[in-house]
C-alpha cells in the first residue's frame, strides 16, 4: 500500500471463503447502502461472487473517488468507478470542532475505531460520515447506467479495506489521513490551552467519560444481521465414540473412566440445551455451581451400577451405600433433593407456621397422624416414615429401608400427599400412631 498526498492504493486482496465481507458495523453501513439502492438485485450477487474469487484488483482511493479493474468471469476487464460526494470545507469545520469536544472521538480514530456515536455527533453537526441510499454512483466502461457485477464487486472490496481502516472513508470523504490529524491536533492544543486558562493556571483537565450510552451502543441496530433460529431439539444426547481399540492404553489413561466422562457430558450438553430453548427459559433462575461432593452424586446418576460409581463415593467422602442413596435423591430432585438428604437445618418461625398449618389443614381431626418433629423432619409415630421440609416449603416424602433414611418421591406442596407417597399408600397414614 502506497500513501499519497491525495490518494491511497491498496493491493488486491485474496479470495474471501465462508465469512461475511465487513464485520463492522460501518463496514456493513457501506454495504447496506450498496445494497439498499440496487435496482439489480443480480448484479449485486454478480458482484458479490466476483470480489469473494479475488477478482478485484488493486483499489485507488482519492477524494469522491474508488477506481478498480475487475476481471469477468469471461477473463474480460473492465475499470469500474465508485463515486461519493466530497465535503466541503464548511462541513471539515464542522467536524473537526465536534471531535475535539470529545477525546474519545479522536483516540477512536487512532485506533483504527468508528464508534456510532462519532457519526451521530457528526450527523448532528451536518456532516454525514457514511454513505446513505442512493449516495454511490456507479461508473463501469461496460456501459452499465447502474451499479453492475463490477461496481458491486468493488464496493464489496471497500467494505474489507473499511472493516481495516476508517480513515480510507474520510479520504473518500476529502481530507488525507495526514492533514486530519494535524488539523485535529491543532484544534485540540488551541481549545485546550483557551479552557485551561480560563480555569486555572494549574488546572488539570478532566478524564473523558468512561463507557458508551446505551443508545449510542445501539445506534447502529438497524444494520445488524439478525439472530440465527434456534435450533431444534435433538432426538437425544449425541453416542460418545468407543475407546476399544484393542491397543493398549498409554500409562495413565483410563479408557472407561473417559468413555463415562464423554457420557454424561453428553448427557448434561442435552439437558442444558433443552433448558436454554425451553419456553420457560427466561423465567427461570439461573443454577448455581455444584459443588465437588455434588457433581460426583450427578455423575454417579448416569450410571450407578457401573465400577465408576465406587470411585466416585470415595471421591465424595461417601461409602457404597452414602452414594446410593444420594443417587436415589439426586434422581427426585437434583441439588435440591440431595441437600434434604443430607442438610438439616433449623426452621424459622415464619416457615414453622406455614409448616404447622399446612399440616394441620391436611388431614381432619380425628384422621391426622401423630407426629413428631425435629428440625426439618417431621417422623410418623409408629411407622416408618417421614416428612421432610424443603427451604423452598415443599414436603419430601421418606421411608426408612434397612435402617436408613430413604428418599421416596419428588417434592410436593400438600403434607398429606407427600406422607402417603412415604407410605405407598394412602390408607397407610390416615390413623393415629
Amino acid at each position: 500500500m502506497t500513501d499519497g498526498d491525495k490518494e491511497r492504493t491498496f493491493a488486491a486482496l485474496p479470495p474471501l471463503r465462508g465469512r461475511g465481507f465487513a464485520h463492522t458495523w460501518w463496514g456493513r453501513a457501506w454495504v447496506k447502502a450498496l445494497e439498499d439502492a440496487a435496482l439489480d438485485s443480480e448484479q449485486i450477487k454478480a458482484g458479490r461472487r466476483l470480489a469473494r474469487a479475488g477478482a478485484v484488483g488493486s483499489v485507488s482511493v482519492r477524494p469522491g473517488r474508488i477506481t478498480a479493474v475487475v476481471r469477468d468471469r469471461d477473463h474480460t476487464t473492465h475499470r469500474a468507478d465508485v463515486l461519493v460526494q466530497e465535503l466541503p470545507d464548511e462541513r471539515w469545520d464542522r467536524f473537526l470542532d465536534m471531535a475535539v469536544e470529545r477525546a474519545g472521538h479522536v483516540a477512536a480514530l487512532l485506533d483504527r475505531e468508528m464508534p456510532p456515536h462519532l457519526v451521530e455527533d457528526a450527523a448532528d453537526a451536518g456532516v454525514e460520515l457514511l454513505p446513505g441510499l442512493g449516495d454511490l454512483e456507479a461508473d463501469c466502461d461496460c456501459g452499465a447506467w447502474d451499479h453492475c457485477g463490477h461496481t458491486s464487486a468493488l464496493c464489496y472490496q471497500m467494505a474489507r479495506l473499511l472493516d481495516q481502516d476508517p480513515f480510507v472513508l474520510l479520504l473518500l470523504r476529502g481530507r488525507t489521513e495526514r492533514t486530519l490529524l494535524d488539523e485535529l491536533q491543532q484544534r485540540g492544543s488551541t481549545v485546550g490551552g483557551a479552557n485551561a486558562r480560563s480555569r486555572h493556571p494549574r488546572a488539570v483537565p478532566e478524564a473523558p467519560p468512561q463507557g458508551v450510552a446505551a443508545a449510542e451502543a445501539y445506534a447502529a441496530g438497524d444494520i445488524l444481521p439478525p439472530l440465527p433460529v434456534l435450533p431444534g431439539l435433538p432426538e437425544g444426547p449425541g453416542l460418545p465414540p468407543s475407546l476399544d481399540t484393542g491397543a493398549a492404553p498409554a500409562p495413565g489413561v483410563d479408557p472407561p473412566a473417559l468413555e463415562f466422562l464423554a457420557m454424561a457430558t453428553a448427557a448434561e450438553a442435552y439437558r442444558l440445551l433443552a433448558r436454554a430453548i425451553g419456553p420457560d427459559h427466561g423465567s427461570r433462575s439461573p443454577e448455581e455451581e455444584l459443588t465437588l461432593e455434588q457433581d460426583a452424586v450427578r455423575l454417579a446418576a448416569a450410571r450407578p451400577d457401573t465400577p465408576i460409581a465406587q470411585r466416585l463415593a470415595r471421591g465424595s467422602g461417601r461409602d457404597r451405600q452414602e452414594l446410593t442413596l444420594a443417587v436415589r435423591a439426586w434422581q427426585f430432585g437434583g441439588a435440591v433433593a440431595l441437600s434434604v438428604l443430607e442438610d438439616e437445618w433449623t426452621v424459622g418461625t415464619e416457615a414453622l407456621a406455614r409448616a404447622r398449618a399446612a399440616l394441620a389443614s391436611a388431614w381432619d381431626e380425628d384422621e391426622r397422624p401423630s407426629l413428631i418433629a425435629s428440625h426439618n423432619h417431621w417422623t410418623m409415630v409408629g411407622a416408618p416414615v417421614q416428612l421432610r421440609l424443603g427451604q423452598d416449603g415443599r414436603w419430601w416424602p421418606y421411608r426408612k429401608e434397612h435402617g436408613r433414611w430413604t428418599p421416596a418421591g419428588q417434592a410436593v406442596g400438600d403434607p398429606a400427599t407427600a406422607l402417603a407417597m412415604a407410605a405407598g399408600d394412602p390408607r397407610d397414614v390416615s390413623t393415629n400412631g
